[in-house]
């Protein structure tokens, strides 16, 4: 028996989920959790063998609550259902730890087999987002220089352009207001930028965030 936390904030979504997961032989959702910070918290009161988690809930955001949890319940996988396919999502998200990775798109039999795989310690990226993954690895090799950030960086990048100041940056990251500097300071050294407004423009050009 697969136990699993489904981690959603859309309600009918995740009831939809739940029906479709109960009608699979084997599976269980002991926990579903709505933002973040529940999330985290039903990772870490045990009792499940996989969390299934959407990259867009309220309070941390995607990549960095795949770290938190990671740090936290590191043999618990991490499967992530969302409705982003864009290869540098698909790509920060498993840097961050994820263990798989399916489109809420994605049919009943590739969700059966990414949660059986990823549930046995295994690993799983739908098949249409791994070419498009192979291609945009090809594509960007020696490419745009956002390429290069890590998962972390992108987070701060994110919120930078966001209008989030550093304090708040480091809250919501909970990181220490020395570490989120020194991330804006390696991220823009990496994209060769001097100052916020170039930062918020490079985003922009490069269509970066939603």
């Amino acid at each position: 028996m697969i136990r699993i936390i489904i981690a959603d904030d859309h309600t009918l979504f995740r009831v939809g989920l739940r029906q479709m997961l109960h009608s699979f032989a084997g599976i269980e959702v002991v926990q579903e959790a709505t933002n973040a910070a529940e999330a985290l918290a039903a990772a870490n009161a045990g009792g499940a063998e996989l969390i299934v988690m959407d990259l867009t809930m309220p309070g941390a955001s995607g990549t960095s609550l795949i770290e938190q949890i990671r740090k936290a319940q590191p043999a618990l996988p991490i499967l992530v259902l969302s409705m982003h396919d864009e290869p540098g999502t698909v790509r920060r998200a498993l840097q961050a730890g994820a263990s798989g990775y399916i489109t809420k798109g994605s049919s009943p039999d590739t969700l059966f087999t990414a949660v059986t795989r990823v549930g046995a310690g295994e690993r799983f990226i739908d098949p249409s987002v791994a070419a498009s993954l192979a291609f945009d690895t090809a594509a960007h090799a020696g490419g745009a220089a956002h390429q290069s950030l890590s998962p972390r960086e992108w987070e701060v990048l994110r919120l930078i352009a966001q209008g989030v100041m550093l304090s708040q940056i480091a809250e919501l990251l909970h990181l220490s207001p020395k570490t989120v500097t020194t991330h804006k300071t390696h991220l823009m050294e990496k994209l060769g930028i001097g100052n916020n407004a170039d930062l918020i423009r490079y985003a922009i050009e490069h269509r970066l965030f939603d």
